[in-house]
Formats: C-alpha cells, structure tokens, sequence
C-alpha cells in the first residue's frame, strides 16, 4: 500500500512540484496536497486516484519498494 511519505520521497526524488505531480496524474494538486498531508499508509482518498498518483511516478522512473522496509527509490540511469 503507498504511504504519504512514498509520494514525498518520490517527487522529492524527481524534483517535482506538487503541481507537477498533479498535471502528471491528471488529478488536482489539491489533492497531491491533502494526500501527502496524511501520515501512513493512504487510507483516505479513492482508490482510483491514488492509483494515477502511483503510475504517473512510476512512468516517470520511480520504483516503490514495499515489504518491511516500504521506500522508494530510482534506478541508475543506463
């Protein structure tokens, strides 16, 4: 399950703003914003958007990594 802090990581990863994010996800950037306000595992929110958010950063280079350790990072450029 993607966190809060997964999202933060990510776009900090990919320098990204929350807007960027947004336009990436085709959702609003209120709701990157709300989302990674949360604390945890993203229980609140539809399913369905959480999922754009997860593929617009995978698209973009970023792997998630779940388990006992839930992290992300990007792999090295080839």
């Amino acid at each position: 399950m993607l966190s809060a802090e997964q999202i933060r990581a990510a776009r900090a990863m990919l320098r990204w703003e929350q807007t960027a994010l947004a336009e990436a996800a085709g959702v609003s950037a209120e709701t990157v914003k709300r989302l990674e306000a949360q604390d945890g595992p993203l229980l609140a929110g539809r399913a369905a958007t959480i999922d754009a958010i997860e593929k617009a950063l995978i698209k973009a280079g970023i792997e998630f990594t779940n388990g006992d350790a839930p992290g992300v990072r990007m792999p090295a450029k080839r």
